[in-house]
């Protein structure tokens, strides 16, 4: 007598089943461990300043630290992406979250530059790996019809942990030294990772498709839906084809090669604008003749501007898909940076193209970030994803150190903003060339799952 062998379509199953509880928590979780990477990731420019007082140093001499920390990232995202795609998302994410956890505990005793600056070197190594697992983890748990939207609400977690440790800091530098900053940035991932220990599992497509410890998919499978019936003859299923070669070479196989270097373009503009704006624009602003506190409310309306994008843009591309949303986004923000530097604008209206320039670049890094996690497989998607943005850290690298050269060659404000509003437009001229090049191919820009190469 035979006995049937029943088959399990992994994502097929996701995306028949409404998102459980169980797959709430995990995203909740992930998405928490955003939030602390974009507050220790901004924790050295909240403390600053009470630094250079308590030190006696000069600004200038804070240049290397907030670059090492950026170098640092890169790296990070340029390697650990590709050992998450060799031993799982899981591991990746939790021990990144330990080591810069520890790494930031250990900066509250620093008492010199060079140690500052070789730690924030090493913590960025942690940090650079949290978003392409997170990223991947969240579209691996995620249905089809929300995984844009998913993903890049869990992708808002940097910004929101940016504005949150901006507030904490405010509270905490006064009351308690700049070291509780980092205490804080130390010992609440410490608890988070102990919690995603016992809470978030590892992809199950990457296990099926490893194929190892399938008692723990079939463990998953019953917390995301208790009615599926498993046993010892069950088979597990992703309709995709593992990649037995080295992760970072096989973004250039079959068929990937130009989409994957443009969207690596795509993220070094994008990036690279988005720390210009972030780093200079209440600077440039105050030189404007605008008051101190003004300046700062500018910075605050880029940031606000950028969460309504990252919330806003999702469900939309969702439905009509990145190319229909991104491309008239960073088109649009070209025109609202070069309003910015126009002489002679009122409050109002610059209060308005930085809410919506925030809302077109901050916005659209996320779905950005979707895009790269949806359009390469299983197999490739942290390394894909890590790559990306580690390309784009040099991005972001680049955008400050040359706003801060045309400034010292005294370029008046109109040309600097000008200058900054072309890699918008290379952005979505690099969109478009995406969509082109995959015209005659299965790949779906929807960002809904089923891409194929």
């Amino acid at each position: 007598m035979s006995t049937v062998t029943k088959a399990i379509d992994i994502p097929a199953l996701i995306d028949s089943n409404r998102v459980s509880g169980s797959q709430i928590l995990i995203l909740i979780m992930v998405g928490i461990t955003v939030v602390m990477d974009g507050f220790d990731v901004q924790a050295m420019g909240y403390v600053a300043p009470a630094i250079i007082k308590e030190w006696g140093v000069s600004k200038a001499n804070l240049g290397p630290v907030f670059g090492a920390g950026l170098f640092g990232m890169l790296v990070g995202s340029l390697t650990l992406s590709v050992l998450a795609d060799k031993i799982g998302r899981r591991p990746v994410l939790i021990w990144a979250t330990i080591f810069f956890a520890i790494c930031m505990l250990v900066t509250a005793h620093v008492g010199t530059i060079r140690e500052l600056m070789i730690l924030r070197f090493i913590t960025g190594l942690g940090l650079g790996a949290i978003m392409p697992n997170a990223m991947a983890l969240a579209g691996e748990f995620s249905p089809k019809r929300k995984k844009v939207t998913l993903m890049m609400l869990v992708s808002c977690g940097f910004t929101v942990g940016a504005v949150l440790g901006g507030l904490l800091s405010a509270a905490m530098i006064p009351a308690f030294g700049w070291q509780s900053v980092f205490y804080l940035g130390g010992v609440f991932p410490l608890l988070l990772a102990v919690l995603m220990y016992f809470f978030v599992p590892e992809s199950m497509q990457f296990l099926v498709l490893k194929g190892k410890r399938l008692d723990s998919v079939a463990a998953t499978l019953r917390r995301i839906d208790s009615s599926v019936q498993i046993d010892g003859q069950t088979r597990y299923v992703v309709p995709e084809a593992g990649q037995a070669g080295a992760p970072v070479i096989e973004l250039f196989r079959e068929g990937r090669r130009t989409t994957t270097v443009l969207l690596w373009v795509v993220n070094f503009m994008n990036l690279l604008n988005l720390y210009f704006l972030s780093n200079w624009l209440p600077t440039i602003v105050t030189s404007a003749g605008l008051a101190p506190t003004t300046a700062v409310l500018v910075g605050t309306a880029l940031q606000v501007g950028g969460v309504a994008g990252t919330l806003l843009m999702g469900p939309v591309i969702d439905r009509v898909g990145f190319y229909k949303v991104l491309v008239p986004s960073f088109l649009l923000a070209a025109v609202t940076i070069v309003t910015m530097g126009q002489p002679g604008v009122g409050l109002p209206t610059l209060f308005l193209v930085v809410v919506v320039t925030g809302f077109c670049i901050i916005g659209g890094q996320p779905a950005v970030n979707a895009l790269a996690a949806t359009y390469y497989p299983t197999a490739l998607r942290s390394t894909g994803v890590g790559w990306s943005l580690g390309v784009g850290r040099i991005g972001s690298i680049v955008g400050p150190v040359l706003a801060g050269e045309l400034i010292r060659r005294n370029w008046p404000t109109g040309h600097i903003f000008m200058a900054m509003a072309v890699p918008t437009v290379v952005s979505a001229l690099m969109l478009v060339l995406i969509a082109l090049n995959n015209r005659h191919t299965a790949v779906d820009l929807r960002g809904d799952g089923t891409l194929t190469h």
